[in-house]
């Protein structure tokens, strides 16, 4: 799956248009309170500018459903956040396919990095739409999409535009490369023993994530609200816990496909109230009584786990065992990601909650790779293929 990198292309006067995920979060005042996707995106905007092309970047922020007047979705903050991060002019257009845009991207010198106003400012985005595709690829002389969290997308920008400029460069940053070398390349053929470990709420999220998983790997680790309803499946008892009633049966046939592959909880925190300062108590799984609440993992099944990640020489790990942003019910995430840290295997955290987690228990260091795309990162574990990466010129 090895595609050609920005590295590959000689960019000296060459325009490139870049997709990234500039999607950061902004305060009520539109400051930005995490820049860490602009940061991941340096790499491949400073082998852009160092080597002397000129670099337009394209990226989504929020969902404003092609509404261009609403200032909240604004990518401006943005720009000037890179413009704090880069040695070189950043500029910034007031539209994406407009007048501002065309005259900035054709002034454009090289060496400097132009930021076009949020994609989804347009209806043709999310609609894939040829026109607007056109419109954005006439723009520039090489693609690169280096934004891996919406490659799962055929939104115009991911799909549309490199279709457009077939026949040019088209090619992936760095962040996608590493992703692919992780998500697709490591999976296809792991260090065994592979463990996968899959927490969060929902079955019904990680359905296919489960199955295609429990034919790589050697052990499946079930943790969060999710393990309640495998435990409901297995005639436990799971009191006010949250479950799927619904994919009570769905989860008994998993057990009974993956035989001894699935590893499941053997011991449950418990409060009485959601909050950190209820009463609380440690059960067997599948013992939870009436009026309480399952809300973490239990100490013993910690320790289970903790030592099926130490002899693991490939780890994915996909959603949190607890409600880890409460403590003390933050305990079964945390030996989770100790141990994850502490072992020497290959290990991959795959987006979203999980991600969050082990920057905010501070082993992100101590990881191989920490996924920059929550659903991405599921649909390439769920073997899902991409076409915003798979129409992409081949190494």
């Amino acid at each position: 799956m090895a595609k050609k990198t920005i590295d590959d292309i000689a960019v000296a006067g060459q325009t490139v248009l870049m997709r990234v995920d500039f999607n950061v979060p902004l305060d009520d005042q539109c400051e930005i309170t995490d820049d860490r996707r602009i940061r991941m995106a340096l790499p491949s905007i400073r082998s852009v500018i160092e080597r002397g092309g000129k670099l337009i970047l394209i990226s989504h922020l929020g969902r404003p459903k092609g509404k261009g007047d609403d200032a909240k979705y604004s990518l401006a903050p943005t720009a000037t956040r890179l413009a704090e991060l880069v040695d070189s002019p950043v500029l910034f257009a007031a539209d994406t396919v407009g007048d501002d845009a065309r005259t900035k991207a054709a002034a454009l010198r090289d060496g400097e990095v132009l930021v076009l106003e949020n994609v989804r400012f347009n209806l043709g985005e999310q609609q894939g739409d040829a026109d607007f595709a056109a419109q954005l690829a006439a723009l520039a002389d090489v693609y690169c999409n280096d934004a891996f969290g919406t490659c799962h997308r055929t939104d115009a920008s991911m799909v549309a535009v490199p279709e457009a400029m077939a026949g040019k460069p088209r090619v992936v940053g760095h962040l996608v490369a590493k992703e692919i070398a992780y998500l697709s390349d490591a999976i296809a053929s792991p260090a065994r023993p592979f463990v996968a470990i899959l927490g969060g709420a929902k079955v019904s999220d990680k359905i296919n994530v489960i199955k295609n998983l429990l034919g790589i790997c050697d052990r499946v680790i079930i943790g969060g609200a999710m393990a309640y309803t495998f435990s409901l499946a297995q005639g436990g008892r799971v009191g006010g816990s949250l479950v799927e009633q619904d994919k009570v049966e769905l989860a008994k046939e998993l057990i009974a496909q993956a035989g001894d592959k699935i590893l499941l909880p053997i011991d449950t925190h418990c409060g009485d109230a959601f909050n950190g300062n209820c009463n609380k108590q440690v059960v067997r799984a599948g013992e939870i009584p009436d009026g309480w609440e399952g809300f973490d993992i239990g100490p013993e099944s910690a320790e289970l786990f903790a030592q099926t990640i130490m002899d693991a020489k490939t780890v994915v790990w996909n959603g949190p065992m607890g409600v880890f942003e409460m403590p003390p019910f933050d305990a079964g995430t945390k030996r989770v990601a100790q141990a994850v840290a502490d072992s020497d295997s290959t290990s991959i955290i795959g987006g979203g909650d999980s991600a969050a987690a082990i920057e905010l228990l501070g082993f992100a260091d101590r990881v191989s790779h920490v996924s920059t795309g929550g659903g991405a990162s599921l649909a390439m574990l769920e073997g899902k293929a991409f076409a915003a990466v798979d129409l992409l010129d081949e190494a």
